[in-house]
């Protein structure tokens, strides 16, 4: 594919057909129509007691900065800056988004933010990897409530407002760049297209 030549701190939007684009999401979506995903490594499993509440499709960028390594300062590479994608149901309808933290919201305001808890390769190589991520915080669309002897909080109601676990699956294109990154071109941004298939789980009660 060929880059356009930009200035330093500008934004390169990867392009790619149009038809090429249904071809992921329609490869990314054939494990996602199925009620749980039936392929996920062992490192990548949910502990028990948890229940799948929701699915959804995510289809947009994954966000990188070129800049100083963080093991090395003197060497220049792209580093992953940010999600950016919209969530779909099994229908095709919009349920959510994706965003810096890595945070998930619903339509319905509620929203978690999570924190990476084991990773693995994708089966293919041109493809970001597959994740198990915890909630680290939650909001949702309505007011907080008390549980618990020792006064904790719980959100109250919204899609995702009592997610605990998340599972990246399926994941379809979306790695670093490979066109160079160095100090002449810090601070350029590169979105890479991607799909994924997202599930959300809670504790069962």
């Amino acid at each position: 594919m060929p880059i356009p030549k930009r200035l330093a701190g500008q934004t390169l939007n990867f392009r790619v057909p149009f038809a090429a684009c249904l071809l992921w999401a329609a490869t990314a979506s054939t494990a996602f129509a199925q009620s749980f995903p039936s392929d996920v490594p062992a490192p990548l499993q949910v502990p028990g007691r948890q229940q799948l509440v929701a699915k959804a499709l995510g289809v947009g960028v994954q966000i990188y900065t070129c800049g100083p390594s963080k093991d090395d300062p003197q060497h220049y590479v792209w580093n992953f800056t940010a999600p950016e994608a919209t969530l779909f149901d099994s229908t095709g309808h919009r349920i959510g988004k994706h965003y810096a933290g890595p945070s998930w919201e619903a339509n319905d305001g509620s929203k978690i933010v999570g924190t990476v808890k084991a990773h693995v390769d994708s089966p293919a190589a041109s493809a970001i990897p597959w994740l198990l991520l915890t909630t680290k915080s939650a909001a949702s669309n309505g007011p907080m409530i008390k549980s618990g002897t020792n006064g904790s909080t719980e959100v109250a109601g919204g899609k995702f407002a009592r997610v605990k676990m998340v599972q990246r699956l399926h994941t379809v294109a979306g790695i670093a760049p490979s066109m160079p990154c160095s100090d002449t071109t810090a601070g350029r941004t590169a979105r890479v297209p991607y799909t994924a298939d997202y599930y959300f789980y809670e504790p069962m009660h």
